[in-house]
């Protein structure tokens, strides 16, 4: 009788631990359970894209008007300028101190943006001003396009010998010799913006 007792029981323990495993989620594979844990990859991580532009407004009699926009990623700004002018020529294009172009004559923008304290010269051949942008040759159409790419610019950065938003550009009415002081001899100023982001 002991011994149909003790069958009974292991039998009975048998099934006990069969009907556990069974209702186990762990015991289920991980497809199964909805565990993508294994497959999932990383996202990868993208460098944020910032742009800002300089709409330029006419200064005076034959101003110039244009666009300048500024891209910046990977720790480098791209600078695209396109102007109209009434005839065709060579006009210097800087970055000057103040954000303000309501005077007629654009003197209201300042200077020529210097933050380290430079003397005037060519962009690229020390020394010269971090707004030192150079020349448009404007074509026998009135157009005129400028590219230029850099690290010693940011857009809306703390550093502020670096950071150009919120100062002005000014397209002038004749070319910069990068030579005399303090601006070029680029004569007057003939249009005007704001850098702003976007």
């Amino acid at each position: 009788m002991k011994a149909n007792s003790l069958s009974l029981f292991a039998f009975s323990a048998m099934l006990a631990v069969s009907f556990s495993a069974c209702n186990n989620p762990s015991s289920q594979s991980g497809s199964e359970s909805g565990d993508t844990s294994a497959t999932e990859e990383p996202m990868a991580t993208e460098s944020a894209v910032k742009t800002a532009v300089a709409n330029i407004s006419p200064l005076g009699e034959n101003g110039i008007s244009g666009t300048v926009t500024f891209t910046e990623e990977n720790g480098e700004i791209k600078m695209v300028a396109d102007i109209t002018s009434p005839g065709n020529g060579t006009h210097a294009i800087h970055i000057h101190e103040n954000g303000d172009c309501s005077s007629e004559d654009g003197s209201s923008a300042g200077g020529h943006w210097n933050p380290t304290n430079e003397d005037h010269g060519k962009w690229g051949e020390a020394p010269f001003h971090r707004g030192d942008i150079g020349n448009i040759e404007v074509g026998e159409d009135g157009k005129g396009t400028l590219e230029l790419t850099t690290d010693l610019w940011c857009l809306d950065c703390t550093d502020t010998t670096k950071n150009i938003v919120g100062h002005a550009i000014i397209v002038h009415e004749m070319h910069d010799d990068f030579h005399s002081q303090p601006s070029g001899n680029a004569g007057g100023r003939k249009g005007c913006a704001v850098i702003e982001m976007q």
